[in-house]
């Protein structure tokens, strides 16, 4: 997003962690009402297109969300829309584009909530290593001509009783609604936003043999001092990594020995 679109959406962020700030808001029926605002959005461009008008004043656009969404969304869910469309946006498509964002994050708060966020990055990262692996399953569930229904129950087989709720609800609307994103830029998208719940980085770590727990720590503190803030690290294995492990940040990725990076970052820190 660019210039209006980009200050609407970070003062929406703002409003949003406010009001889940407050416990008694529902943060899962706030992420499945705010899907299906999006959804609405999607199929009806004209509405779109009006609550985004410009020309309109937003007390005017806020008012029409308010009649169009009162009775079938709660309070928490309108308060959230009518101020995004009180706002400002470059392109019409960013109101639902952010609003979705929004729906996401209200799952990640209530996984955050029941203290199970780790699980679901966790279960987050190991969905796209399967995925990546399994060509047959990733044609499955991007397949047009399959019904959503049918991937959802797909969903439910592979994902049921083996994953938190909150980990199938956001990859089974991901499916359902890919909204022209492929499926492994949705799951790094889920991965940051997860990640963003508590001011964290991401970091991807490919390594030959499991890492023991002494190892995770040291990599994590150390790359933690690095870029001065907190890593989460999704932890994969390949054996091709020769005796060694790669580590990679959003684009920057670092090569070399587990010894020799942890080494390299304390003479960093050290210098």
């Amino acid at each position: 997003m660019n210039g209006a679109s980009r200050e609407a959406l970070a003062s929406a962020r703002e409003q949003f962690n406010a009001l889940t700030d407050n416990t008694s808001v529902d943060a899962a029926k706030l992420a499945e009402e705010l899907a299906a605002v999006t959804a609405l959005l999607d199929r009806e461009v004209s509405l779109r297109r009006v609550l985004t008008d410009p020309a309109q004043p937003g007390e005017a656009r806020a008012e029409l969300a308010r009649r169009l969404l009162g009775g079938q969304v709660g309070e928490a869910t309108l308060d959230v829309v009518t101020g995004m469309v009180r706002a400002r946006w470059s392109r019409s498509r960013d109101l639902p584009d952010a609003i979705e964002e929004l729906a996401y994050s209200a799952d990640l708060v209530a996984a955050q909530r029941a203290d199970r966020l780790d699980d679901v990055e966790d279960e987050l990262f190991r969905f796209g290593r399967i995925i990546a692996s399994s060509g047959d399953l990733r044609r499955a569930l991007t397949d047009r001509s399959a019904t959503a229904s049918a991937k959802t129950e797909l969903l439910h087989t592979l994902l049921g009783g083996r994953a938190n709720p909150v980990t199938e609800r956001l990859v089974i609307r991901l499916v359902a609604q890919p909204r022209g994103r492929s499926l492994e830029a949705g799951l790094e998208a889920l991965s940051k936003l997860a990640a963003a719940r508590r001011d964290r980085m991401v970091a991807v770590v490919t390594s030959a043999v499991p890492l023991s727990d002494g190892q995770r720590q040291r990599l994590g503190a150390a790359l933690a001092t690095l870029y001065g803030r907190q890593i989460h690290l999704n932890l994969d294995v390949d054996p091709e990594v020769l005796g060694g492990v790669q580590v990679r940040i959003g684009d920057e990725v670092i090569n070399g020995t587990i010894a020799d990076r942890l080494d390299g970052v304390a003479r960093r820190m050290a210098g």
